[in-house]
């Protein structure tokens, strides 16, 4: 809302009319161990003119330089098409399709994105979107516990080499609804779930599997889907769209396939926008279609056999009565999927394999000309995808802020998850990132780390 109608006097006569003293007191039911206490002070007030002079200042912080950060958010190419069509007034304002009759724009739109994930996906079924990958990962745990109803225990296994961010995330998620997370521990030597040492599986709801990983590097998909299945888990999906179209996609994986597909949509067609809003793609086998949370499109004919589309396989409860919902998830990032689904009908399947192999051969030579510097080498061997963990031999987070200073956003940090790896950084190279670029870096690079010594 623009602003809020209600005068204090509108206030305390609607307050005198229902019996009670003060707002306060509308809230007595909550227990007060689950009250946060009040807010900071806020800022005074500021006019429009004032507001807009701040927001342009704080814009100017954000470094526009060539980004070699990835983890999970990728500066892409974006063509100009993309968001001039997607803030035409008939998307930019669309309401909540509930009308079908009056949302046949909005609706088609979600269609054919749905469409489009489950070709990327090789799955049958996608919903339009949640909020963000992380909390899709969640969303993906709870619905595989409504799915397996052969196990009861509620555990999930959750590959270490996932991001770490999705798995607190999906732990914040899923914690209080009895679901307990369990580690798939990491081969710290090769960067990925060590197939080799794996045990027999009991008693598991489901197995979450990252691909590409954390660290770019590619899991072993087919062996643990199959040794997932083996044991009577499910398998969790969490990957990267874009990489979906160059990598086997979660559909193929194993005997089987995945049977539920998540991750960020953010790498099609949506700005990094300093941390968002980005969105959550969810997609699963067709069995499953009913343990769905979130919104499904569908299409059909009318009367007259023209096509028409509409929401559909959605009891009213997902939208309001909340306790028995099958997620409490009832909208969806309908501006930013849009702006994806304009993104993937512009570059089509072959410009989107084209983005990725580009991606590749960009990482590539990135890794090889920054491991030409004294000290500096990958953390992992083995096939990556879009990032690679590099060892700098000295502690890395001075060396990134020394980067920035030269306007050069250099990687990741990877010590804020781990301590053991305070010495080594996450880079990544995207199609945006020029031979020059990756030159800049490394001289800068060079002169960070004598700088340090």
């Amino acid at each position: 809302m623009p602003f809020i109608p209600h005068t204090e006097d509108d206030i305390r006569d609607m307050l005198a009319a229902i019996g009670v003293g003060d707002v306060e007191s509308l809230f007595d039911e909550i227990p007060d161990g689950l009250r946060s206490g009040r807010l900071p002070p806020m800022l005074p007030a500021l006019q429009e003119m004032q507001v807009t002079r701040l927001m342009h200042e704080r814009a100017t912080r954000d470094l526009v330089g060539p980004c070699f950060i990835g983890a999970g958010a990728y500066r892409h190419h974006v063509p100009a098409a993309v968001w001039q069509l997607a803030t035409r007034g008939e998307f930019y304002s669309a309401y909540t399709p509930y009308q079908a009759e009056a949302s046949q724009g909005t609706l088609q739109l979600i269609y054919e994105y749905q469409s489009m994930m489950c070709g990327l996906m090789a799955m049958d079924v996608s919903n339009a979107s949640l909020y963000d990958g992380a909390s899709g990962l969640g969303e993906a745990m709870l619905m595989a516990v409504r799915a397996n109803q052969r196990v009861r225990s509620g555990r999930i296994l959750v590959a270490d080499s996932l991001h770490p961010v999705y798995r607190r995330v999906a732990e914040t998620v899923v914690g209080n609804q009895g679901v307990i997370l369990e580690s798939l521990p990491l081969d710290a030597g090769s960067g990925v779930v060590d197939t080799a040492a794996l045990g027999a599986i009991d008693d598991v709801v489901a197995v979450v599997i990252p691909q590409p990983n954390f660290f770019g590097r590619l899991e072993d998909v087919d062996r643990l889907v199959d040794w997932a299945h083996g044991g009577g888990a499910l398998v969790i999906g969490v990957v990267n769209p874009l990489a979906m179209a160059l990598l086997k996609p979660p559909g193929e994986w194993g005997e089987a396939g995945a049977d539920i597909a998540c991750g960020d949509g953010q790498p099609l067609g949506v700005p990094l926008s300093s941390g968002g809003p980005y969105y959550g793609f969810l997609c699963c086998r067709r069995s499953m279609v009913r343990r769905m949370p979130g919104r499904i499109v569908g299409r059909t004919v009318d009367l007259d056999g023209r096509t028409g589309y509409t929401l559909t396989l959605q009891a009213r409860e997902q939208h309001i009565r909340r306790s028995r919902a099958t997620s409490n998830i009832c909208t969806n990032q309908g501006l930013v999927v849009t702006a994806s689904t304009i993104h993937m009908a512009l570059l089509g399947a072959e410009g989107l394999r084209r983005v990725a192999a580009t991606c590749h051969a960009r990482t590539r030579e990135l890794t090889a000309a920054l491991s030409t510097l004294p000290g500096v080498a990958p953390l992992h061997a083995g096939p990556c995808f879009h990032e690679r963990a590099l060892d700098l031999g000295q502690p890395a987070a001075p060396v990134l802020e020394r980067l920035a200073a030269r306007g050069i956003l250099g990687g990741y940090a990877l010590g804020q998850h781990d301590p053991a790896l305070g010495d080594a950084i996450l880079v990544c190279a995207t199609e945006c990132i020029e031979a020059s670029d990756i030159a800049a870096y490394r001289d800068a690079l060079a002169e960070s780390l004598q700088e340090a010594a």
